[in-house]
């Protein structure tokens, strides 16, 4: 029986005040993966068991569940284009699906049979996809570029690094689209990079923190990021040269990932770990990814 707690129906009016927005128990240990629609819509992997995605209507504290993927698939992450198409990373068959607005039926657009995962992934202006790719037992990592192709489809291929790679988890683009930052969670630390291509250049470590205390991240349109600090509780809010802006504390002590929504963008989405919940918390800038699906960038 799910241990229902008494939450809002929207996050707290005063910004970068958390609130826990849905019960606690609606999603597994692997809650994951946010991503809002331009309908408000909030939908997260893991909802009840390994394999689904949840959805969370605007106004509701209730998820219902959305759809399952393939057997064996388990997804990790979501991105939604402006065209409405979600993309949803499977960690565990090394897959992209594809979900088509107004369905619920994954089709598979990417596979590699080389890939460690995919963990993370964000879209860019034209809709390429960049997924990051750790291999935890190594601890290294990798990016792959995911683009169309001439005949339509999607085809990857693992971006040349400038340095070796840790960890890489969270990952999101600056809000020009040409500097990729990426978090290695082993280390603790977060790098941007220019791309190039299919080429990552100009590395620069912008942000230390402690090892194995940071998961996902999201940029706004100011180009601030938004790091999820597992065991730490908090999300941190760095400017664009790693300097600290804030620290906003959550509800629970492992966030996994964040995403922006509700009818601004302005509205952030935190997945917690501890209690499988989610949670959320208002801010003054439009998150990147809800200016993309708006077409007003």
């Amino acid at each position: 029986m799910l241990a229902f707690a008494t939450v809002p129906a929207l996050a707290a009016s005063k910004l970068f005040e958390s609130a826990q927005l849905t019960p606690s128990g609606e999603y597994t240990f692997g809650i994951e993966g946010p991503a809002a629609d331009r309908d408000g819509n909030l939908f997260v992997v893991n909802f009840g068991k390994p394999g689904t995605i949840g959805k969370l209507a605007p106004e509701a504290t209730v998820s219902e569940k959305f759809t399952e993927l393939p057997e064996g698939s388990v997804g990790n992450a979501i991105r939604i284009d402006a065209a409405g198409i979600m993309y949803v990373a499977d960690y565990k068959r090394h897959n992209i699906f594809a979900i088509a607005p107004g369905t619920t039926e994954p089709g598979l657009v990417f596979h590699a049979d080389d890939m460690s995962q995919p963990n993370d992934i964000t879209l860019a202006r034209d809709g390429t996809i960049y997924a990051s790719d750790p291999n935890w037992k190594a601890r290294s990592g990798r990016i792959w570029r995911i683009a169309k192709s001439a005949d339509g489809s999607l085809q990857g291929t693992a971006m040349t690094p400038p340095r070796a790679m840790g960890t890489a988890n969270g990952i999101d683009l600056s809000p020009d689209g040409r500097t990729l930052y990426v978090g290695e969670s082993n280390s603790g630390e977060i790098w941007s990079y220019a791309i190039e291509g299919d080429t990552l250049t100009r590395p620069k470590l912008i942000k230390t923190l402690e090892p194995n205390t940071i998961d996902g991240l999201r940029t706004d349109t100011s180009g601030r990021l938004f790091v999820a600090r597992i065991l730490k509780g908090t999300i941190a809010v760095l400017a664009p040269d790693g300097r600290a802006v804030r620290e906003i504390a959550l509800k629970a002590k492992e966030p996994t990932n964040l995403a922006f929504g509700g009818s601004d963008g302005k509205t952030v989405f935190v997945t917690q770990r501890q209690g499988g919940f989610i949670e959320s918390f208002r801010t003054d800038v439009e998150g990147r990814e809800h200016c993309l699906q708006m077409r007003r960038c």
